[in-house]
């Protein structure tokens, strides 16, 4: 019985792929700020390309893309910068007045819990020394493991300089260079391999493309909204958890709930609990809503088919499989695989017609 050429040509790009996605395993601490930096090149390609078109080539393209690059990093610091010391700002009041908050607890409570025949106290200096003592010994084995990192020839150190150095350099030459690496590895392409790969890279890019779009223009609107929200209700820290909030929807769910969560601790500590409860029920109730039944139809569309729980057992799954580069490549290679399965359902349908 002979193997027919069709079938001996997709197993050895079967075996091809297999190989690749070992190697891509095996390589995966190496490849995680090239990585980094193909996700940042695919989100900054289409701005570079539109100042291009609109300034001509009065201005060379090295200018352009330095001045997006530089940008797009300046962004994330300073959005890091506003992120982290709130975090720490927040922690530190939590410890500090964390027995305030149980003596209230307790004395709104004790009433109804009496009613009850239920009797509650809280040792409130006891729960702040132990609170007390898990920040430091957090903080010490922080501290230790740090050292003992830069002791053990600084690896640690070394490696987290070195990838903040090759991703802005990795990012640059992409931007540059990206449509040329391209053109070369299509010439790698089998003739006959080469019409239908290049529709499948098409529509996979179309496909991730809308959702990146859309998704972007999500996390903007909903950034705004959480800041207007909580500075109407008088929340200090609302410009940070607010950005924080809209910026992680990106993640179904887990945007909402860590903003949730330190919106709570923030209100609790800073207003009475009836105004804390309602600001958290108006603003994040309706910001839900917002997302569920606005933002998202809207902007991304049930069209382009990246269901949020697909999302995230995408992010889990990769994320177990390869660790953190397996988070950055989870939503592109969930694009590719729904593309795929959409071809062979389409090949599917149309060899039962033509059957029938």
């Amino acid at each position: 019985m002979s193997i027919s050429p069709d079938y001996r040509f997709y197993a050895a790009w079967l075996l091809i792929l297999s190989l690749l996605a070992a190697l891509l395993w095996w390589l995966t601490p190496v490849l995680t700020p090239f990585l980094i930096a193909a996700v940042m090149a695919y989100v900054l390609s289409p701005p570079v390309r539109r100042m291009q078109a609109l300034l001509g080539t009065g201005v060379p393209k090295f200018v352009i893309v330095l001045v997006c690059e530089i940008a797009f990093l300046l962004l994330l610091v300073s959005f890091a910068g506003l992120i982290v010391p709130v975090l720490f700002k927040e922690a530190g009041r939590l410890q500090a007045q964390l027995p305030d908050l149980l003596a209230q607890l307790q004395t709104s409570l004790n009433p109804l819990l009496k009613n009850l025949g239920v009797d509650v106290s809280f040792d409130t200096q006891a729960i702040k020394d132990v609170a007390a003592a898990q920040v430091q010994a957090a903080l010490h084995n922080s501290l230790d493991s740090v050292l003992s990192s830069l002791r053990i020839g600084g690896s640690v150190a070394l490696a987290l300089i070195g990838n903040l150095i090759l991703v802005p350099v990795a990012l640059y030459y992409l931007l540059m260079d990206g449509h040329h690496m391209l053109a070369q590895l299509r010439e790698w392409l089998p003739r006959k391999a080469e019409p239908g790969v290049i529709d499948f890279v098409a529509e996979a890019d179309a496909v991730l493309g809308e959702y990146v779009r859309g998704q972007l223009l999500v996390m903007l609107s909903l950034s705004v909204y959480y800041v207007a929200g909580l500075s109407l209700f008088g929340l200090s820290a609302a410009w940070p958890i607010g950005l924080l909030t809209g910026m992680a929807v990106f993640v179904p769910y887990v945007g909402f709930g860590v903003g949730l969560l330190l919106a709570a601790l923030s209100g609790f500590l800073e207003m009475a609990p009836l105004q804390a409860t309602l600001m958290l029920a108006v603003v994040f109730g309706i910001g839900q809503l917002l997302e569920g039944f606005v933002l998202t139809p809207r902007l991304i569309g049930e069209r382009i088919g990246l269901h949020p729980l697909a999302v995230i057992f995408a992010l889990l799954a990769f994320g177990q499989l390869l660790g953190f580069v397996g988070v950055l490549i989870a939503l592109p290679a969930s694009a590719v695989l729904l593309v795929a399965l959409r071809r062979l359902r389409r090949r599917y349908v149309a060899s039962r017609l033509y059957a029938g």
